[in-house]
């Protein structure tokens, strides 16, 4: 039996696939996903149908991009219920109808919120794929079943999955009032320098190893870290898949847990 750890597929169902296939995952194997499953590639609905319906040997975490496809599903249902629409949950074009609604009031400035739906997706599943509002709000419980991290032991070795970046006590480490689970979804280089686990394993993604400036920047491989005080072993799997057409070198990444071995797509 293999543990196996991705993030940051993005859309991108194909590739996804494709890595199953050449890690050749079966029912005997466990597989940590690590968040942003969906935005930016073309193929979001394909990774939220697959999600629904993934067997009990693959384990979700939470990305941002994950967490702000809730919230904007929660900015919906909530004007739903605010202007008393009663959209129906079955109904396509209820749902098409309270986007543009939404949208409308957005351009107005009659709404506080100014981030919403930034790459389109609840758009597209709306008008390309016909989704409902029952639809959205069945994956947005999905994502919010999600934990923020999943904790495992690997070879005696005590190993966290993340999205972005964790830390044993963020107060310890001079993040004041930073939220926790801010921390976990969106931590970038302070993950790495600040975080970590005594002892651990630290898998994580968010940050892609081929945006160049970055810490992790790594030419599109894998970036490996080690922390030699905490004796703690950070890895940054997102290899900025979804960017392929700007960066020729971005692949899917995956890592076997027990041998650290990389996978490449």
């Amino acid at each position: 039996m293999s543990t196996y750890a991705m993030s940051d597929i993005h859309g991108c169902y194909d590739e996804f696939l494709a890595m199953l296939d050449k890690i050749g995952f079966s029912g005997a194997d466990q597989l940590i996903l690590a968040g942003d499953y969906i935005d930016r590639g073309k193929k979001s609905l394909e990774m939220l149908r697959w999600l629904e319906a993934c067997p009990a040997n693959v384990h979700l975490v939470r990305g941002n991009h994950d967490e702000e496809f809730a919230a904007n599903v929660d900015l919906m249902t909530d004007l739903d219920k605010q202007y008393g629409l009663e959209s129906d949950p079955d109904a396509n074009e209820d749902a098409v109808a309270l986007y543009r609604t939404f949208e409308y009031l957005l351009k107005a400035k009659k709404l506080t919120t100014w981030f919403f739906d930034y790459y389109k997706t609840i758009k597209s599943l709306l008008e390309d794929f016909n989704a409902t509002i029952g639809d959205l709000c069945r994956w947005r419980d999905l994502i919010r079943g999600m934990p923020y991290y999943l904790e495992r032991e690997i070879q005696g070795r005590a190993c966290v999955v993340v999205h972005g970046g964790y830390a044993e006590d963020l107060e310890k480490i001079g993040l004041g009032d930073t939220n926790p689970e801010e921390f976990y979804l969106h931590a970038r280089v302070e993950g790495y320098l600040l975080g970590g686990k005594r002892h651990g394993l630290i898998i994580a993604g968010h940050t892609p190893t081929i945006v160049e400036g970055e810490f992790t920047y790594n030419g599109g491989d894998v970036f490996r870290y080690y922390d030699e005080e905490k004796d703690c072993i950070f890895y940054d799997i997102d290899c900025g898949c979804v960017f392929r057409e700007l960066y020729p070198k971005a692949k899917l990444a995956c890592i076997r847990l027990e041998d650290e071995k990389i996978f490449y797509v």
